[in-house]
């Protein structure tokens, strides 16, 4: 029997555009919004975690590495994993990193406006508790 994953209706679009440089500058005009809220690293608040703290510096070194295409298609999503980031309640998939024992991945199920799905993946480092917001794709 498979188990169903429930996914997060959220009620956000994902960004128009087909050139890098406009949704870039969409993804990171959230990101500068809630960079100004605080005068150290950027987070939101989660509502699955209890309102524990997800950091988002890390998904912009994780998107460097990626091709043009693929940050593209990445970051279209950016406003809407914000949003399941903070009002999801839904239970991901949780798995230990393979590559690294010390890190726990969470991957949350989401579906925007439009009925297109997105996952997002979040990584816990169990030694400090700190949780990182580290990709947002289309499923």
């Amino acid at each position: 029997m498979k188990e169903t994953i429930k996914s997060y209706r959220t009620i956000l679009r994902p960004f128009a555009g087909t050139d890098y440089r406009e949704v870039s500058h969409k993804a990171r005009t959230v990101y500068k919004q809630i960079a100004s809220k605080t005068k150290r690293r950027p987070y939101v608040r989660s509502a699955y975690f209890n309102g524990e703290k997800v950091f988002l510096d890390y998904f912009w070194q994780h998107l460097q590495a990626k091709n043009w295409g693929d940050k593209l298609r990445r970051l279209k999503y950016y406003e809407c994993a914000i949003d399941l980031i903070k009002n999801s309640r839904l239970s991901p998939v949780e798995k230990i990193n393979p590559n690294d024992q010390s890190e726990m991945l969470y991957r949350f199920s989401g579906v925007t406006r439009e009925r297109r799905s997105f996952l997002v993946q979040i990584k816990k480092d169990l030694k400090t508790g700190n949780r990182h917001f580290m990709s947002v794709f289309p499923a």
